[in-house]
């Protein structure tokens, strides 16, 4: 499997905007250069809708999920998903996988969060058997389907593997095309790729030929104070996750606060944790250049494709993502 390489994007979730203002901003990415699209899926999209549009509506860009999770819909289902989006747009598709969180799994859909990354495994190899054009005969303890064959494959369709804790970095390197680092700031990323590359190793994989995709908050339009001040509430609604606030140790001296004021209940006294250096650790604000620049840490690091998620400054605000999108390609242009 080829490596990934290039710059991406991922469409801002949860911002309030319409699929159309989604659309736009993807086509926008395609005309300035961008190698991907990602689309998550939280409370906004619906990923697999989201992503047939964009597949219909471009023609050269990469698209993928970034992510969906593995517990809300079966393997089966999502393979058949990415399998239409690839008949649609041939070697331009990812199949972006992840856990999800707790929350969304157990508050919002109502199912079990148990054994992620034994599930993930599972569910991997059964879209492996599904994307061959093969019969499934799974009888997992998490994932079982016998008989079925997808009447649109085989299909070249490379998996991504969000991870962020040890045991989930080695299972990327093990079983996934890509391993989806985030929430990491640059200086970060070295012991983490390492760990990518031992569940490789560990796999009898060549440790190379897995790529290496990770993401940042980005933001470069014209209104960069109030941009800070909702990344700051972002850094804190993130690291305040159960699964991913080891992320955020490093970078946010006072997590320990944040949290016992959260748990709390007093939100207010939780943001003041959450200082400037925290921001700019895992957010890159303020000019094309300024966010190019951590598109240049990045692939220094060893980043194989640097994504850039682009919320708005305020919830609806679909210039800031633009101007954002637009900035970043000039100037990494430049920089490259």
């Amino acid at each position: 499997m080829t490596v990934l390489r290039g710059l991406g994007v991922t469409l801002p979730v949860d911002e309030g905007l319409t699929a159309g203002q989604y659309l736009d901003l993807a086509r926008l990415a395609e005309e300035h250069g961008y190698s991907d699209v990602l689309v998550g899926e939280v409370a906004g999209p619906e990923v697999f809708s989201m992503l047939g549009m964009i597949a219909a509506s471009t023609s050269r860009i990469r698209l993928g999920s970034g992510i969906v999770g593995v517990y809300q819909r079966t393997a089966v289902l999502t393979a058949m998903g990415f399998t239409t989006l690839a008949s649609l747009a041939p070697g331009r598709v990812l199949a972006g996988l992840g856990a999800s969180s707790p929350i969304i799994v157990e508050q919002w859909h109502g199912l079990g969060f148990d054994a992620p990354r034994a599930r993930i495994e599972e569910y991997v190899a059964t879209m492996r058997t599904i994307f061959r054009g093969e019969r499934t005969d799974v009888d997992g303890e998490h994932v079982r389907s016998h008989g079925f064959r997808a009447g649109l494959g085989p299909v070249d369709v490379p998996i991504v593997l969000a991870a962020m804790n040890p045991r989930m970095l080695r299972l990327a390197g093990a079983i996934a095309d890509v391993a989806f680092l985030t929430w990491t700031p640059p200086d970060e990323y070295g012991p983490k790729i390492a760990l990518v590359r031992e569940g490789a190793r560990e796999a009898g994989r060549d440790p190379d030929e897995v790529g290496i995709a990770a993401s940042f908050w980005a933001y470069a339009g014209d209104r960069v104070e109030e941009a800070r001040e909702r990344m700051r509430r972002f850094v804190l609604q993130y690291a305040m996750v159960p699964t991913h606030r080891p992320s955020f140790r490093a970078s946010l001296s006072g997590l320990d606060r944040a949290a016992d004021a959260w748990a709390a209940g007093d939100r207010e006294a939780a943001l003041r944790a959450v200082d400037d250096d925290a921001v700019a650790a895992m957010c890159a604000l303020g000019t094309g250049d300024d966010v190019a620049a951590r598109v240049a840490a990045l692939r220094e690091a060893g980043v194989d494709l640097p994504i850039a998620l682009t919320p708005g400054a305020v919830p609806g605000d679909a210039e800031g993502p633009a101007q954002t999108i637009a900035r970043v390609a000039d100037a990494a242009a430049v920089r490259s």
